[in-house]
């Protein structure tokens, strides 16, 4: 495979600053571009709040447009336990043929959980933002973990899944990455993280993308509630609207419907979900 994407990036991509700093970014990529170009079966795992809903659905919007093979599951948290188990990994990630793994804020509970995906033959790929010094020999990112040169330590995981997809982009030459800002955004501004830095440019560039979006979900939340500008106030409306409910059937179907929401291309259906969200939120 031609490494050349690190010699062809541009500073005119958003933030200045290259994704490959991000220790273990050109592994990801050698494997992404690996499991893209040859169909192989991509699972992305994340976390059912809006910052994990807003990672999975933009990341799944990027592959889609590259015409990967891609699946997601939503990490169901109620049993309390924050970490991928190796049940989860057999009912939920081997069970749909994958054969990588990328999660998204959220690690594996044990050393048991990466001998089974190595048994499965499921390539593993942990992107999350934790103090966490132990040495990984999967495709782990973190701008904190132990011998990252990357400068910005604070950003949420849509922040972090957004440099994946710009190192993606660079790699496939992909012109038009900054409009997935809109849900990048959204992302960050729910994770409350410091609005400096990086996290300050992707805020300020992000409400442009926003407030001109192409998303059919974000543009029928705002027909619906006649958002008209796109102030501190109404992405935090946005917020309200997408955040998962316990009382709507389950909250983990209610966070697949976000994502149905988030990643639809077709207006009608994107109207529709509205229309329930809208509905279920009357009755919290």
């Amino acid at each position: 495979m031609r490494k050349f994407w690190e010699s062809i990036y541009s500073p005119n991509y958003i933030t200045g600053y290259n994704p490959f700093i991000l220790k273990d970014m050109n592994r990801a990529i050698e494997r992404m571009v690996s499991a893209i170009n040859n169909r192989e079966k991509i699972v992305v795992y994340g976390i059912p709040n809006v910052d994990g809903l807003c990672a999975i659905s933009s990341l799944i919007l990027v592959l889609k447009y590259l015409n990967a093979d891609i699946e997601y599951v939503v990490h169901d948290d109620s049993s309390g336990d924050s970490s991928i188990t190796s049940k989860d990994i057999i009912n939920n990630v081997h069970f749909l043929g994958a054969e990588v793994l990328i999660t998204l804020g959220i690690g594996l509970k044990s050393k048991e959980e990466e001998e089974l995906c190595k048994k499965l033959n499921i390539d593993l790929m942990v992107l999350e933002n934790r103090d966490r010094k132990t040495k990984c020999e999967y495709i782990y990112i973190n701008p904190n973990q132990k011998g990252c040169q990357y400068r910005y330590k604070n950003l949420s995981i849509s922040g972090l899944v957004f440099k994946l997809m710009q190192a993606i982009a660079i790699y496939y030459n992909i012109k038009s990455i900054n409009k997935y800002l809109d849900l990048i955004l959204i992302g960050e501004q729910s994770a409350n993280v410091p609005l400096k830095g990086e996290n300050g440019v992707i805020l300020k560039e992000g409400k442009k993308f926003l407030t001109n979006t192409n998303n059919y979900g974000l543009r029928a939340i705002k027909d619906a509630y006649n958002i008209t500008e796109m102030n501190d106030s109404d992405i935090k409306q946005i917020i309200k609207i997408i955040t998962p409910t316990i009382n709507v059937v389950t909250m983990m179907d209610n966070a697949r419907i976000i994502i149905e929401l988030l990643i639809t291309n077709r207006k009608e259906r994107a109207e529709q979900i509205t229309k329930y969200l809208n509905k279920s939120k009357e009755n919290v």
